[in-house]
């Protein structure tokens, strides 16, 4: 079955826990957090954890699943490639 993901709502829980990292971090370092309605959910020890006792309680697509870890690069990817565009 199809869903539709809200873009804006993962916004949002994306924009919470950068408000947020610094307490989140103290907290939780090193732990995988699954944020919905701007409140951290639950908390695990792993990627897989947070997504499996997450999805049985939250809609797909609604929850965001962050890696609570200091600085930028905790949220961000950079994907290189070797194609040229011209």
């Amino acid at each position: 079955m199809l869903q539709w993901v809200n873009m804006a709502s993962l916004q949002q829980e994306l924009d919470f826990f950068k408000k947020n990292q610094k307490d989140l971090v103290q907290k939780y370092e090193g732990k995988f957090l699954v944020i919905k309605d701007r409140k951290v959910q639950g908390v695990y020890d792993s990627e897989m954890e947070a997504y499996t006792d997450a999805q049985k309680q939250f809609q797909l697509g609604t929850f965001l699943i962050q890696e609570s870890s200091p600085g930028q690069e905790s949220y961000t990817q950079t994907f290189h490639s070797r194609v040229v565009i011209s």
